[in-house]
């Protein structure tokens, strides 16, 4: 699978771990940036770059770290067709994927460590969406909204 990886100077110390983690994963990893610890970027950005590499079908999926998760995962859910979550536990990370089709993971690395991030980040790549009806009809209503606005 093809993912993106982008973190603010917040998610900076954890986004090389993520990085070798999906690496080592067997996964194609797209470095989205920071590529220097910079005190003054913005979470924003790097939560567009990687909802943009979702949207025009560069990446499957993406992973977006800042201080704390929130910040990146506002912005990133900004963006049509981008399903993004804070996930700080393993059930989350999976079922996410399983029930909601998201397709971005937010982590916040003031919140999580190393350890966790790294099985965070294997339950998110390794689940797979539930096609079941009840779960498709959920995720069609959200697509609803989307398009409505």
């Amino acid at each position: 699978m093809k993912i993106a990886v982008a973190c603010d100077h917040g998610g900076f110390p954890l986004k090389q771990d993520i990085f070798e983690q999906l690496q080592s994963m067997g996964h194609e990893v797209a470095d989205l940036g920071a590529h220097q610890l910079d005190p003054e970027d913005d979470y924003p950005d790097f939560a567009r770059y990687v909802g943009q590499a979702i949207q025009h079908g560069h990446v499957e999926r993406g992973v977006v770290i800042c201080g704390s998760g929130v910040g990146a995962c506002v912005a990133a859910n900004k963006l049509d067709g981008v399903r993004a979550s804070i996930c700080h536990d393993t059930y989350s990370a999976a079922q996410g994927v399983e029930h909601d089709n998201i397709n971005v993971l937010c982590l916040g690395a003031r919140i999580v460590g190393v350890s966790l991030a790294n099985e965070l980040v294997i339950a998110f790549v390794n689940a797979k969406f539930n096609p079941e009806e009840r779960y498709a009809r959920r995720l069609d209503k959200v697509k609803a909204i989307e398009a409505s606005h």
